[in-house]
């Protein structure tokens, strides 16, 4: 019985050790079947992303690691891809009085040492003042933009206190030139006054800071434009100037001026006083550059119709007011003779025959009772006479007096009134082929062209001669208006444009040059007037932008003027 017992417990042990063998070997199994499985579901997840990834177009998102090498601020550039604004790697002065602990004396020198040291190495630092800073003891910055050499400089003065930490700034490769365009950008890395201000957060966006901002000027048109405006200005003592080259069927400003300009890489107190946009935000009565608009808009009215009709050119008399001109001209004149002699009166009779609703009607889809259309934040709201124009009014808004509006107010007016009567929004963008805006109808085609006719006249026998650029067939219309000040107009202080357009026989750009308050000088020919200053201006800039832009000179055509030209025969 001993010995059954005995092999009865090896059985059942032999039989425990079997099963629990099994058990262990199906629990790996188990494992390993798991293991398998979850590998298998990675694998298919991952293969299945990557033909996600590969079969459809996502926009991918860069990395943080990218994200530290793109640039903190977008890039800023022509149309042709000229750099305008970019940021780069700069070195600061900073004053950390703590960086030899808590010594009483954070400066090995004196102040005053270190001040006419770094005196030295940048002349523009005041001495008192720096010294002033360091004996304070208060840390900060003693100057931003400081190039590697004068860093080096002063490290090499052995003051630990004044430190050079890397930061990055904000550099306008051009200079001044188109300051008013581009704005800059302030301490705290905000962007200010121009188009910095418009793209600010376009130009922060990680996404797609990486990507430059092309605006529309050109810069080769934009430094033309600048040089002939400042030309002009310091010719005539003027306070100011301003221009504008614009894009006829699209409405992209090749180029935009405001003088006197600021240097948006330095921003001062001087420059600070000249960041005023004259072109967009400063208003003006522009005088006789309106006499145009008003003849098409009679045009279109169907009230000019006969352009061999003769209006009575005596003075006009409303009430207890008198409008006449600055001189005799005739006793009679029609249209053509009306704009190349610049008529107040034939104009205002031309106005009264049109009636206040229809001129107002012309000068609201212009867009003169609102602010001009464009990106930039700096825009003036017109002095607009209201609503309800009275007989007066009316004769006087037509010649330019009693409305003031911005230089660009009128330069996307005659874009509208020479390219077919359709009048666009300004745009500081470049815009693709085909991406014009519709704009809206102002004139008729017929009218448009009608006006081209008068414009080129005005230029071969009329108050724009100076503006004839030879083979450009450049038309246009002076504008002289006196300013207006305490008790009336001061006869003394004009403000002188000329309005053009080119060429006239398919036009490409309207051309704006404006003057503020020009005197009479040698150079002007002792002239104050628009014909004497603004138009030379234009006929200077025309020749040196037209082959820039894609308008080569050609004297074997022109507009054809053959049916107006006998009209004015008495004139020449």
């Amino acid at each position: 019985m001993n010995g059954m017992a005995v092999s009865t417990a090896i059985s059942t042990s032999r039989f425990q050790l079997t099963s629990v063998r099994e058990l262990a070997v199906g629990t790996a199994r188990l494992r390993v079947l798991w293991v398998a499985i979850i590998f298998a579901l990675v694998a298919s997840a991952a293969v299945a992303r990557i033909g996600y990834l590969g079969f459809t177009d996502q926009t991918y998102r860069a990395t943080s690691l990218e994200d530290a090498l793109l640039p903190p601020r977008g890039e800023l550039t022509d149309r042709n891809g000229v750099p305008l604004a970019r940021a780069f790697p700069a070195y600061a002065l900073w004053y950390n009085p703590k960086a030899l602990g808590d010594a009483d004396n954070p400066l090995v020198k004196n102040p005053r040492e270190i001040a006419q040291e770094l005196n030295r190495i940048f002349p523009e630092m005041d001495i008192d003042v720096t010294a002033e800073k360091l004996a304070a003891g208060r840390p900060g910055y003693l100057r931003r933009r400081v190039l590697p050499e004068q860093a080096n400089e002063v490290m090499a003065l052995g003051e630990l206190a004044l430190e050079m930490p890397r930061e990055t700034d904000r550099h306008y490769p051009q200079g001044s030139m188109a300051a008013h365009v581009l704005g800059y950008v302030d301490a705290e890395g905000k962007g200010k006054v121009g188009m910095e201000q418009v793209l600010d957060a376009r130009l922060m966006d990680p996404a797609v800071r990486g990507t430059p901002v092309a605006l529309s000027i050109d810069m080769r048109a934009q430094g033309a434009l600048e040089d002939e405006l400042r030309r002009g200005m310091l010719a005539t003592n003027a306070m100011g100037a301003a221009g504008i080259v614009l894009d006829v069927d699209t409405g992209e400003v090749m180029a935009l001026a405001s003088l006197p300009e600021f240097d948006p890489n330095k921003i001062d107190a001087k420059g600070v006083d000249h960041m005023f946009n004259r072109v967009t935000n400063q208003v003006y009565e522009l005088g006789s550059t309106f006499k145009p608009l008003t003849v098409a808009a009679a045009i279109d009215a169907g009230t000019v119709r006969d352009f061999g009709r003769r209006y009575d050119a005596s003075p006009v008399k409303v009430g207890r007011f008198s409008i006449k001109d600055s001189h005799f001209i005739g006793n009679h004149l029609n249209v053509a003779e009306t704009l190349i002699h610049s008529s107040n009166t034939t104009t205002a009779r031309i106005a009264d025959e049109l009636g206040a609703e229809r001129l107002r009607r012309t000068m609201v889809d212009l867009g003169m009772n609102e602010r001009p259309y464009i990106e930039l934040p700096a825009k003036g709201f017109p002095i607009w006479p209201g609503d309800d124009w009275p007989r007066l009014r009316n004769m006087t808004v037509s010649y330019g007096h009693g409305i003031a509006v911005t230089p660009l107010h009128l330069a996307s007016a005659y874009a509208a009134m020479v390219n077919g009567g359709v009048w666009r929004p300004a745009t500081m963008h470049k815009l693709a082929p085909g991406k014009a805006p519709k704009g809206r109808r102002v004139f008729k085609a017929s009218t448009s062209s009608r006006m081209r006719q008068l414009l080129r006249m005005i230029a071969v026998y009329g108050t724009g001669r100076n503006a004839d650029a030879p083979g450009f067939r450049v038309g246009g219309k002076t504008g002289s208006a006196e300013k207006p000040g305490a008790g009336g107009y001061r006869r003394s202080s004009l403000v002188s444009t000329f309005a053009a357009a080119f060429p006239m026989d398919k036009p490409r750009y309207v051309v704006i040059a404006m003057l503020d308050e020009p005197k009479g000088t040698a150079a002007s020919s002792f002239q104050r007037t628009a014909a004497w200053n603004a138009a030379p201006i234009v006929g200077k800039l025309v020749p040196r932008i037209g082959p820039i832009l894609g308008v080569r000179p050609d004297t074997t055509r022109d507009i054809d003027i053959s049916d107006l030209k006998p009209l004015i025969a008495k004139a020449d």
